[in-house]
This record gives structure tokens, sequence and C-alpha cells, in this order.
């Protein structure tokens, strides 16, 4: 009877084991595509208004084209304000290093208008709704290094539209959907565990 019992919790014991083992392999493999690969994030406010939405869109950003340096003028963008390195904004490419970029200063007054040259290694970026948006225009250009992805896709409550890349979205979750059983169930909990916090990406807000 000792011994029936032994093997019964010794197989409860394994199978626990074997359980947390895959649990923490998957967190592991969603830490990595969400740092190193795409992220999801949570957009909402005025400032990129009418390409994304007031109340909030779902968005997927490419981490890659930034790191091999595929972002160019028209390109949308997650960066880390230069002016609360806690918060991450939705903003416009512009103008890149070299560049020379011509703005208005007053929205309301399109006669004040200025010219820079955008420095080597920056980027000029810009709300699509002037009117609302803080951006290059009040803080300056922003060091390269605090772009933190390019979006391609964006979902509107039950509308789905790309954003620049055409790219479908099985396309978009090919990057780890192989390597775990069931792509939209990965995309699902990269949400849920965004929404919760866990990998400490806040909503954006611009």
């Amino acid at each position: 009877m000792g011994v029936s019992n032994v093997k019964q919790w010794s197989r409860i014991v394994n199978e626990a084991l074997d359980r947390a083992f895959f649990t923490a392999k998957f967190l592991c493999l969603l830490h990595v595509s969400n740092t190193y690969l795409c992220t999801v994030a949570l957009a909402h406010g005025p400032s990129m208004l009418p390409t994304l939405n007031l109340s909030g869109d779902l968005i997927l950003a490419d981490r890659l084209s930034v790191r091999f340096g595929k972002v160019g003028p028209g390109d949308i963008v997650l960066v880390r304000s230069p002016q609360n390195p806690r918060k991450i904004i939705t903003k416009r490419v512009v103008g890149m290093g070299g560049d020379r970029v011509t703005f208005s200063v007053d929205p309301k007054d399109s006669r004040r208008c200025e010219t820079v040259v955008v420095p080597e290694g920056h980027v000029w970026i810009a709300g699509d709704n002037i009117y609302a948006s803080t951006d290059s225009r009040n803080f300056g250009a922003v060091p390269y290094g605090l772009l933190q992805g390019k979006v391609f896709w964006r979902n509107r409550s039950h509308l789905k539209q790309k954003i620049g890349a055409k790219r479908s979205f099985k396309r978009v979750i090919c990057f780890a959907g192989p390597l775990v059983q069931g792509s939209r169930k990965f995309f699902e909990l990269m949400v849920e565990n965004l929404q919760g916090g866990w990998f400490g990406s806040p909503s954006m807000h611009y």
C-alpha cells in the first residue's frame, strides 16, 4: 500500500513539474516575442486622428524594423517619450537624420512656420492631428534609440485594418505561431498579458 502511494505521488509530482516547465517556456516565449519580435499595444487619444481611433485601437508593432533601420518618413511608430521615459507614445515619422522639416509653430496660424534640419541619429515625429498633439514641435527631434517599434496592423473594435505593410494577420503571427500550438491562442495570451502588465508595457497614450 505504501509503495503504491509513493508511485501515485511520484506521477502527480512529475506531471506538475512537466506543466510548470511548459508554462515557464511558454511565458519565456511570450516575453522574447514581445521584446524582440513584435509587441501588442492599446492606443488611444486624439493626436493620431483620424488614422487611429480616439477611444482606442489594438495595434501590433514590429520591433525588427527599428533594429535593422527599416523606418522612414510616413511610418507610424511607438516611441519612448523624451519627456516621460515611463510613457510610450504613438506618432508618425516626418523626417530622418539630415532631412529638412518645415512645420507650423501655431496650427491656428499657417503663416508661422519654421524649418529645421533633423540631426543625424534622430527622427522628427508628429501626430496626424496637429491641433491636439505633443510631438517634435514641442520637444524637438528624438534620438533614434527611443523608437520601440513600427506599427503595421491595428484593430478598431470589429474593424481590422492594416497600416503600411501588406502582410496578413496570419503572417503577423508567423514569428512565434509554429512554436505554440494554436497561433490565435498565442495572440490572445499576448493581449491578456499586456493588459495585465506582465511585460511592463503600458497602454499607448498619444
